[in-house]
């Protein structure tokens, strides 16, 4: 029995330091700071952990710990307390990563999607910045996938509404012209 759980502990801990950064990110931008995104991702593994044994299809195992950390971050904010809580407008200490040069345009994005409600902006996190299908999306919500596409198409005319020029590639496209 003893080499069982040694067994399950290191699988589970292969899992947690291959998958431990991409459900940070994920977690990140849906929370839009690092402090609740660490708590999310670590109440995520939490459970995963405590139900480790129970899961049969290993390849399904990230679409589980997604459902995981939208579900734990949809019932954060059904909390009274968390209510009450005015988090500020800005962090000094939270620098985001960039893989090329983008102008800023890339952080600026992502500042947009975060004034998305919560549940559209879980849709556009896991369909653009996950790269899920719309039934990947629709399975890890837990929501049919007409509602995928329908907040999906109204997140992005959100978006599109809220863009500036600045942010908008065909208005620097035109202007280097």
């Amino acid at each position: 029995m003893a080499s069982r759980s040694s067994d399950t502990d290191a699988d589970f801990a292969a899992y947690l330091a291959a998958r431990q950064a991409s459900l940070l990110r994920t977690a990140y931008l849906l929370t839009g700071n690092r402090h609740d995104a660490e708590d999310l991702t670590q109440t995520a593994f939490a459970k995963l952990y405590l139900s480790w044994d129970k899961v049969r299809d290993r390849g399904s195992i990230d679409g589980y710990v997604r459902r995981i950390l939208v579900n734990e971050h949809n019932s954060l904010w059904r909390r009274a307390w968390k209510r009450r809580e005015h988090p500020q407008d800005q962090t000094t200490f939270d620098t985001a990563v960039q893989d090329e040069y983008d102008e800023g345009r890339g952080a600026a994005l992502w500042d947009l999607v975060q004034t998305l409600p919560r549940k559209a902006r879980a849709v556009v996190v896991l369909r653009y910045y996950e790269e899920m299908s719309e039934s990947e999306t629709a399975d890890a919500l837990g929501i049919s996938v007409g509602t995928v596409k329908s907040q999906t198409s109204r997140a992005l005319a959100t978006l599109r509404e809220r863009t500036p020029q600045t942010l908008n590639p065909r208005s620097t496209e035109e202007n280097d012209r």
